[in-house]
């Protein structure tokens, strides 16, 4: 007796199926700036939509807690084997569920609790789990903060040196969530022998550049590099760790079964559809393009009167710096989102503001490339964003019917650049 076709979603839940399509409309329609998200593929969706969410696979290739395992074995090693040529890296280990997770791995396999580490500071445009307080990283180890000059907004690399030679920590961060300039790798790992740390770089932000040859590598300079595998790497949302074969064992072990069960061999198998699109010709040329493109925005946003931090940017994001203006970033991200542009409300260096309702906005442009658009429309992209603020500062507020207005500009600018996997 053969099984009766299944229903698909839209008949088992109409409900989920209405807002999954509902969110398909607003990505197609939308100016996607969050400089964390992306438009995957529609290959590295299906491989995420794929029947390996059913198998579970505690362990490493080879070395498994359950059988069946014919086929994830050989996915996991091409994985391994594509993320290793991307970044030209000694071992990888792609398992790790997220950023974070893998951040926690990497000092669970090279430091004790109560170690001391440095990271770049959250207001200064670094990422919780390089130590900030309100983190497990600052919480189970003693994290030592350097920050950005006043004066340009750039890392002082003098305030490195002397804060590593001062707290002789374990292991030093460089990586960022919100810092627009390139990273000195170099310069981190000579501190970093300086003073006997081990150097961690989070990528998370800047892999896709890396792996395009857009943004200098850390991989010859740090110990362990952390990144997700969405973001500018434009793959599932996920983790990965890359490291020298010295640690290999510490940083496997440290992820499974120091951190994790189960391995997500569904995300497992579109990492590895990601790192093959990476590895494509046509991934350096987008690469660029997000540079490219972002500088152009830079420059346009900065001609429309508006403020950066740091005066522009060498990656793919930049800070739009509202205080001059004495704006609240919330506020006006959530005018720009009725507006159909969306971004993300961010803390500038020295904010006057509270951290919820910081002075600064946050825009990337890995998204927008990933539809094509390059530095020719960046000038259009501006003059949206400036009216959707100019709007936001009205003493009377935004009204409904000019947000609509600036909306259909935005989807009628669009129209030509398809969305990726929808």
């Amino acid at each position: 007796m053969h099984a009766r076709p299944e229903p698909d979603l839209r008949a088992v839940d109409p409900e989920i199926d209405a807002l999954i399509r509902q969110e398909d409309d607003r990505q197609r329609d939308s100016l996607r700036l969050i400089a964390s998200e992306n438009y995957a593929s529609r290959a590295v969706l299906q491989a995420t939509a794929s029947s390996l969410t059913n198998k579970y696979a505690e362990g490493y290739p080879g070395k498994r807690y359950y059988e069946g395992m014919d086929v994830i074995d050989p996915l996991e090693s091409l994985a391994i084997a594509r993320a290793r040529e991307l970044f030209a890296a000694e071992h990888a280990n792609v398992q790790p569920y997220s950023g974070s997770p893998a951040n926690l791995a990497a000092l669970l396999a090279l430091c004790q609790p109560g170690d001391t580490i440095m990271g770049l500071s959250l207001p200064a445009g670094g990422h919780l789990t390089h130590g900030w307080k309100v983190s497990a990283t600052g919480i189970y180890y003693k994290a030592v903060q350097y920050g950005v000059r006043r004066d340009d907004h750039r890392i002082d690399m003098d305030e490195v040196r002397s804060l590593a030679q001062t707290h002789r920590p374990k292991l030093i961060w460089v990586g960022h969530s919100a810092y627009p300039r390139q990273l000195d790798f170099p310069a981190f790992a000579a501190i970093a022998r300086e003073v006997g740390a081990y150097l961690a770089a989070d990528i998370a932000h800047i892999a896709g550049l890396v792996a395009g040859g857009a943004h200098p590598s850390p991989v010859p300079h740090a110990d362990v590099v952390t990144t997700t595998t969405h973001k500018t790497l434009r793959g599932p949302r996920g983790g990965l760790i890359l490291c020298r074969s010295a640690h290999a064992a510490a940083i496997d072990k440290a992820v499974f079964p120091g951190l994790q069960g189960g391995p997500h061999c569904h995300i497992t198998a579109a990492k590895a559809v990601a790192f093959k699109e990476a590895l494509d010709p046509s991934f350096r040329t987008y690469a660029h393009n997000i540079v490219a493109s972002a500088r152009a925005l830079a420059e346009a946003l900065l001609a429309r009167g508006l403020t950066l931090s740091t005066g522009g940017t060498d990656n793919h994001l930049m800070l739009i710096d509202l205080s001059p203006r004495d704006l609240a970033g919330r506020k006006v991200a959530q005018v720009l989102n009725r507006c159909g542009i969306e971004l993300n409300a961010n803390a500038i260096p020295f904010d006057p503001r509270k951290p919820f309702d910081p002075s600064g906005l946050r825009v990337g442009l890995a998204a927008l490339c990933s539809r094509g658009l390059g530095p020719a429309e960046m000038t259009t992209t501006a003059a949206l964003i400036a009216d959707a603020i100019d709007l936001a500062a009205r003493p009377e507020g935004a009204d409904d019917e000019r947000c609509a207005q600036i909306r259909g500009r935005v989807v009628e600018f669009l129209q030509p650049f398809p969305a990726p996997g929808l």
